[in-house]
């Protein structure tokens, strides 16, 4: 397969064609959906919670998110891979942001650069942009704007559609992104009246993960949650696409009785 440039999804959004990103935080994952052709493998920050059992998505480090861009990188050929900043570098300024930027570049070998809250930071995004760092900025009712505003961030959706002047100000945020330099857009809690506004507003793609809709550019889906990974599948059956927790359980629960019966157990090196 071509592998994936970013002015190959300026001509997607042009053409009408929906871009697709998949959320992975291993090599393995990440090589399935670069397998699929997915247009964009993101690292989420939320790796913590949702994959390594954090109380909150604040708790993430850098060195951490190097670690775990890194182990996508090796599983990504085509796809474009994009890293999220934890929690603090874009916070403490513009010359943290812009260092965080590079050693992501350099260490994790990053294709894009998403930035949670952008629109409260566009000044980092213009300076990440001259750095030679590509930007996908996040806006909306973003995880950070949750701790800001105490709203946990999986009771947001659709509360764009609602608030009080808000379609005036997501388009204003959406176009000052854009003239900042931003090269994508993701804008989280869209809703199906002001997305397609915000999608028209502006030449860049825009595309949704939480909240968003087929009204937007395209999509991004947590792999975990669309295989039914997690054990919550186990006492629930997910919404997704599959229930890979259960074939999980099911395979490592018959490997037990072979061992504890004294037969050779299956997937053996050289078998």
């Amino acid at each position: 397969m071509t592998k994936v440039t970013i002015p190959a999804l300026h001509a997607k959004k042009k053409n009408g064609e929906k871009i697709f990103g998949v959320v992975a935080w291993d090599t393995h994952m990440a090589a399935i959906a670069d397998r699929v052709g997915v247009d964009i493998v993101s690292v989420g920050d939320t790796v913590g919670k949702n994959l390594w059992g954090h109380d909150t998505m604040f708790e993430i480090t850098m060195d951490e998110m190097v670690i775990v861009t890194k182990a996508v990188r090796r599983g990504v050929k085509t796809a474009l891979v994009s890293a999220d900043f934890p929690y603090g570098p874009l916070q403490e300024g513009v010359d943290a942001a812009v260092a965080a930027g590079i050693r992501l570049v350099k260490e994790a070998g990053i294709d894009l650069l998403k930035l949670d809250g952008a629109a409260e930071y566009p000044e980092a995004v213009t300076a990440l942009t001259r750095a030679g760092i590509p930007v996908w900025a996040q806006f909306g009712l973003t995880p950070q704007t949750a701790l800001a505003t105490g709203i946990p961030y999986e009771n947001q959706a659709g509360a764009t559609e609602a608030a009080p002047g808000m379609e005036k100000r997501l388009i204003a945020e959406a176009k000052e992104l854009e003239a900042a330099g931003a090269v994508l857009l993701d804008f989280t809690n869209s809703g199906p009246v002001i997305g397609p506004k915000v999608v028209e507003a502006v030449s860049i793609p825009v595309i949704g993960g939480f909240g968003g809709g087929p009204w937007l550019d395209g999509r991004v889906r947590l792999a975990q949650a669309a295989v039914g990974y997690n054990v919550a599948a186990l006492d629930k059956e997910p919404s997704g696409y599959a229930n890979v927790a259960s074939v999980i359980h099911d395979a490592l629960a018959e490997c037990a009785e072979d061992v504890r019966a004294g037969r050779q157990i299956k997937g053996q090196p050289g078998r």
